[in-house]
C-alpha cells in the first residue's frame, strides 16, 4: 500500500517549502541550523514573521488568525518548518494558552490576549510544575485567595521555561484547599510577570545557558477578570492543554534535517581509509536511523490523516515515544561523529561550529522524553488504548 499526498496537499507543501526556504529571514534560519541559541528579539521576530504570513497558528480558528487546517495539513506545515530550520512558534503561546483561552476564556479575555499571543507581542510562560508537584501535578501548593476583586497569590513554580523573557504566565493555583480531591479546587489564572511580588530566579544548565527558571509569588494581586473559565475547574483546562501539547511532538522534520547535516559532517571527518561516513559501522548506523525515521514519518502521516473531531489518534503516543527517543539518538550520534572535537564547547578556530554544539544539544534534549508526557506515560497509553492491556 502506498500513501501519497493529494494534489491540494502537495501544492500546500510546495508553497510552505518556498516560504520557509526563500522568504523567511535567512539569518534566523542560519542560527537554528547551526545549533546557536536565538536571542529573545530573534524569537519574537521569527514568530511575528510567521504570523504576518498566516503561518504562526494554523490550528487556530480563522477568526483569531489561524487557518482551520486539517491535522494532515498541520503535519505538513510542522515538517516543512522543521526541515527548513525555522524555529516553531512559541508553544506556550500557540499550542498551550492560546487554545485554552479560545475554548474556555471569556470574549473579553479572547479579544484582550489572543491577537498579541499570536504575534508574540505577549510572550507566555507555563506555571504548572512546582517542587514536589511535577509528575504529580495535582499536588501543587501555590494558593490564590479571593480578596474582593483580586486573588492574592502565594507560592512557587519551577522548571519554568524562558520565564526570564516572558510578559505573562498562565498558572495553576489552588483556590479551594478544602476540596475533597486534590484535582479539585484548582483554577487557571493569567498573571502579569511585571506584577509586584513576582520574582524570577534563573537555573543555570550544564552548558552554562539559562533556559529554565524558578518563579516566586509573594502576595501577588491578580484581578479576578484574569481567571480563565470557572473557579476550581482548572484541572479540566490543564488536561485540555496537556492533550494539545502532546500532539505533533514527533519532530520528524527536525530529525531529518539533523540527520542530513550529520551525514555531511561525517563525510568531512577524515580517517586513514577515507572519511568517517565510509566506515561500515557508521554507515550501518545511518541506515538504521534512516529506516526508523521513514517508519516514523509514515506513521505520522497515517495518524494525522485519521484524526477526527480534533481528537488525535491514540497512535500519536507512539509518535511522541519514538520521535523523542530517535531525536535523542541522532544527537548522541552527532557527538560520536564529532569525537574529541565535541569536548570543546567554546568557539575555537580549529573546531567547526557543528562539532562544538553537539554535546550541549545532546544534554539539553535529554528533556525530550519527559516533556509533553514522559516515555513511561506514553507506553501506558499505548498499552491501554491500543493494545487493550489492563494494569
Amino acid at each position: 500500500m502506498q500513501r501519497r499526498l493529494s494534489a491540494d496537499d502537495s501544492a500546500l507543501q510546495q508553497t510552505l517549502r518556498h516560504f520557509f526556504t526563500e522568504e523567511f529571514p535567512a539569518d534566523l534560519r542560519e542560527k537554528v541550523a547551526a545549533g546557536r541559541r536565538l536571542e529573545a528579539d530573534d524569537i519574537r521576530r521569527s514568530q511575528r514573521t510567521l504570523a504576518e504570513a498566516g503561518y504562526a497558528a494554523p490550528a487556530w480558528p480563522v477568526e483569531w488568525g489561524g487557518r482551520d487546517w486539517t491535522p494532515l495539513q498541520r503535519h505538513i506545515w510542522s515538517t516543512e518548518m522543521q526541515a527548513a530550520a525555522v524555529m516553531p512558534p512559541l508553544p506556550f503561546n500557540v499550542a498551550m494558552v492560546g487554545p485554552v483561552i479560545q475554548a474556555f476564556g471569556s470574549r473579553e479575555l479572547q479579544e484582550r490576549f489572543l491577537p498579541k499571543t499570536l504575534t508574540a507581542e505577549i510572550w507566555w510562560c507555563q506555571g504548572f510544575s512546582e517542587p514536589g508537584a511535577g509528575s504529580d501535578l495535582a499536588a501543587l501548593r501555590t494558593t490564590a485567595v479571593r480578596d474582593g476583586d483580586h486573588y492574592v497569590v502565594n507560592g512557587q513554580k519551577t522548571w519554568t521555561t524562558l520565564a526570564q523573557h516572558a510578559d505573562w504566565i498562565f498558572a495553576l493555583v489552588r483556590t479551594d484547599p478544602a476540596a475533597p480531591k486534590k484535582q479539585q479546587g484548582i483554577s487557571f489564572l493569567l498573571i502579569d510577570m511585571r506584577s509586584e511580588g513576582v520574582t524570577v530566579r534563573p537555573i543555570r544548565m550544564l552548558d552554562g545557558g539559562v533556559e529554565i527558571n524558578e518563579v516566586f509569588f509573594e502576595n501577588v494581586r491578580v484581578p479576578v477578570d484574569q481567571l480563565v473559565g470557572e473557579e476550581n475547574r482548572g484541572w479540566t483546562y490543564a488536561k485540555f492543554l496537556l492533550g494539545n501539547e502532546r500532539v505533533g511532538v514527533a519532530n520528524n522534520g527536525m530529525i531529518k534535517r539533523l540527520l542530513t547535516g550529520l551525514k555531511d559532517h561525517a563525510a568531512q571527518v577524515r580517517t586513514p581509509e577515507g572519511s568517517l561516513l565510509e566506515e561500515p559501522v557508521v554507515a550501518a548506523r545511518f541506515a538504521e536511523i534512516e529506516s526508523r525515521l521513514m517508519a516514523l514519518e509514515l506513521t505520522a502521516l497515517r495518524t494525522s490523516a485519521t484524526s477526527h473531531d480534533g481528537r488525535p489518534d491514540p497512535a500519536s503516543s507512539i509518535l511522541k515515544l519514538v520521535g523523542s527517543e530517535l531525536q535523542q539518538e541522532v544527537l548522541e550520534f552527532a557527538a560520536d561523529i564529532a569525537g574529541p572535537m565535541s569536548l570543546v564547547w567554546d568557539e575555537l578556530d580549529s573546531v567547526p561550529d557543528w562539532a562544538s554544539v553537539t554535546v550541549p544539544l545532546d544534554l539539553n534534549y535529554r528533556k525530550a522524553t519527559i516533556y509533553g508526557g514522559s516515555s513511561e506515560v506514553q507506553r501506558m497509553i499505548v498499552a491501554s488504548t491500543i493494545l487493550g492491556l489492563k494494569g
